[in-house]
């Protein structure tokens, strides 16, 4: 039969649309046409396959091939119907059977020797292709990271070959089982025993993991911000199947998923210079950026106000609704970002503001101006802001004496479980109703509050994200109700802003 369908994926943000790849073989000057909107990687593909099928022992036909890939309005990008391709042109061509392909769906790029290379999303592809039965064919490297989504029959191979002796019979493909014991379950992470002093600062990290709320930490250099920001991931509570399903595919849509390190909280430290295009995504064909690579994990900003300030205003949707929708003159895309924003930054231009060895020669001009690079719609976005002060010299030939990770994870988590129970989310993603409903402090708790808005000038956000924090510490502590105690040491946490 001269006319071939075989099923695969195209991708789509984090959706992994359907592909139909016709292949239609036809008298006439031998030549190969695709159609389907496909881009410069897809156009490729006819001089990829070409050579594999010849390297693999295949006839190439002399005919004319048009290869359609259906749906026509959804553009299709890399090198991942080299595969579909090559078995539509095969069973076509009469060299595989047809109806073989019905109960399969196909991807992966081809080297011209015939080997099959990974590709991009393979995780996510093979998700979307749960609710369809069939089994999925994917090169080895691919198929360890896609065999994670259990509803799917995962094959893997190695070669072009193995896949067209799968089809007619004489030799089956090996099925990749993903492993129940996954590394990422492990308390590998940095320690927070290993943070000297800081007393302060390793509480608010303990409150910013129970209720997933973001962190500002201000002081000199060397105080020990990005060692306390490292160990935030490891207080962090247990991923579940779902979460580190999600996150796992946005890994893989940028090609940086490790199965080694599935259900790790991931950790992301983009270098100032980084670009809005680098931190929240885009592109011709949107990508995903560090704030969704960061998705169910921690976004460590070091250096804050050395961020362009078009990249950091950029962060305000992201920080509010978890999602981040990016659009183009002929595409939209949607990542998730439930991140938890670590910032970091120096009190000013030198870095000595406010030491007590005088060290600063900051006028006060300059000292505002540094600052001032910061919004105030930004800074009222993240919850808790704390001084790391300098440590004494004493306290850094001390031994080290704090809890460990494993310690506070375990109030962490039970906190967490407080709150999922009692609402179905974390503490820093209840709206406004929801806040109304689950975070009223009590008579003397109200009273505090009520003078620290006048006292502090705090906005109306500031107020509903000091009552968040105020929920996540009575939760640590196992309180229903919010206490004035809860709502005083929430208030200490914005006072930064107001220095």
């Amino acid at each position: 039969m001269p006319l071939a369908i075989v099923h695969s994926r195209g991708l789509d943000g984090l959706s992994a649309p359907e592909v139909a790849v016709e292949v239609h073989l036809t008298g006439g000057l031998p030549q190969v046409t695709l159609v389907g909107l496909p881009d410069t990687e897809v156009k490729e593909a006819r001089d990829r396959v070409r050579a594999a099928l010849q390297n693999s022992g295949f006839d190439f036909p002399s005919k004319r091939i048009t290869v359609n890939l259906a749906p026509a309005d959804l553009p299709k990008e890399s090198g991942r119907f080299d595969l579909p391709i090559a078995l539509g042109i095969l069973a076509a061509s009469g060299q595989i059977p047809g109806n073989a392909l019905n109960n399969y769906e196909f991807a992966g790029e081809l080297s011209l020797s015939g080997h099959l290379r990974p590709i991009r999303g393979a995780l996510a592809m093979v998700l979307a292709a749960g609710t369809r039965g069939r089994c999925f064919v994917l090169p080895a490297t691919s198929a360890r990271e896609a065999a994670l989504a259990r509803d799917v029959r995962v094959l893997t191979a190695n070669t072009l070959l193995e896949v067209c002796a799968h089809l007619t019979g004489h030799a089956a493909l090996s099925e990749c089982v993903a492993s129940d014991d996954h590394p990422g379950h492990s308390n590998d992470y940095p320690d927070l025993a290993e943070v000297r002093g800081q007393t302060q600062a390793k509480r608010a990290l303990e409150i910013a993991a129970a209720g997933a709320h973001s962190i500002l930490l201000a002081g000199p250099p060397g105080t020990g911000k990005s060692m306390l920001a490292t160990r935030l991931p490891g207080l962090l509570p247990p991923m579940t199947q779902e979460a580190a399903l999600e996150s796992a595919a946005v890994l893989s849509l940028a090609g940086q998923f490790d199965p080694e390190n599935f259900c790790r909280h991931p950790y992301r430290s983009p270098h100032h210079t980084a670009s809005s295009a680098a931190l929240v995504g885009g592109g011709s064909v949107p990508r995903p950026g560090e704030i969704s690579l960061a998705h169910q994990g921690v976004l460590f900003l070091d250096e804050l106000p050395e961020f362009d300030r078009r990249v950091l205003e950029a962060l305000r949707e992201p920080l509010e609704s978890g999602r981040i929708h990016i659009s183009r003159a002929a595409r939209q895309a949607e990542f998730p970002a439930q991140f938890q924003l670590v910032a970091a930054m120096n009190p000013c231009t030198c870095g000595y503001h406010g030491d007590p060895s005088g060290k600063c020669r900051c006028t006060p001009d300059q000292v505002a101006r540094y600052r001032n690079k910061l919004s105030g719609p930004l800074l009222d976005r993240i919850d808790l802001q704390i001084e790391v002060p300098a440590l004494p010299a004493e306290a850094l030939q001390k031994a080290a004496d704090g809890e460990a990770s494993a310690t506070v994870r375990a109030r962490v988590t039970l906190a967490r479980e407080r709150q999922l129970a009692r609402q179905g989310k974390p503490n820093a993603r209840l709206t406004t109703k929801e806040i109304d409903l689950y975070c009223q402090p009590d008579a003397d708790g109200a009273a505090l509050l009520k003078h620290a808005l006048s006292r502090l000038n705090l906005s109306a956000r500031a107020y509903h994200r000091v009552l968040r924090v105020a929920r996540s510490i009575a939760d640590l502590a196992g309180c229903e109700a919010i206490a004035a105690a809860h709502v005083a040491e929430a208030v200490q946490y914005r006072r930064f802003a107001k220095d």
